[in-house]
């Protein structure tokens, strides 16, 4: 009987201790972060860049010139109604042609679009069809992280292409290109 007395105490014992230990483990441990809430608003920062296409080629080449002060603007649609979700203010290029557009909200269902508003240029103000526009993804819930948002180099083609473009252009294989295809091209 005083076995079993003592192998009773010595139970009690243990579970005493492990419940003192498991308290103040938990009490010591850090608080978990809390979880973004759905109104906590994100925030990104949209970077991109405007040129003038001097070879009137509607891509960049090692002659096309930065156009400062060139304005555009972001704007993301709903993709179910097109209806307009965010507008941003336009915002003017800097000295190298390039911009940067700050925008808070998350735009999961929209499409999001910098788009050419103008250029300073008389001589190189013609938006360019395939780059009048760079999309952009605002959201986190697409795996995408970070707030800084890239968006594609949008262009202005001059009147007139220089006359070093053919130089430039056979440099770059384009007339080669074109003499292989022939009126494919």
């Amino acid at each position: 009987m005083a076995k079993a007395s003592v192998i009773s105490l010595l139970s009690l014992f243990i579970c005493i201790f492990s419940s003192l230990s498991f308290a103040y483990a938990s009490a010591s441990a850090p608080a978990p972060a809390p979880a973004p809430s759905s109104n906590q608003q994100m925030r990104f920062e949209v970077l991109g860049h405007v040129y003038c296409d001097t070879c009137r080629v509607e891509f960049e080449t090692s002659i096309s010139e930065p156009i400062p002060g060139a304005t555009v603007r972001l704007e993301c649609r709903n993709r179910t109604d097109d209806k307009i979700t965010y507008q941003s203010p336009e915002t003017t290029a800097g000295d190298k042609g390039n911009y940067k557009i700050q925008v808070t909200g998350d735009y999961e269902e929209s499409d999001c679009d910098v788009m050419l508003v103008k250029s300073p240029r008389a001589d190189c103000n013609d938006p360019t069809e395939e780059w009048r526009k760079a999309r952009v993804v605002l959201t986190t819930l697409d795996g995408v992280s970070g707030e800084i948002r890239f968006a594609n180099n949008l262009g202005f083609k001059k009147k007139e292409a220089l006359p070093e473009c053919t130089k430039v252009l056979t440099e770059m294989g384009y007339f080669e290109l074109q003499k292989e295809l022939g009126s494919e091209a």
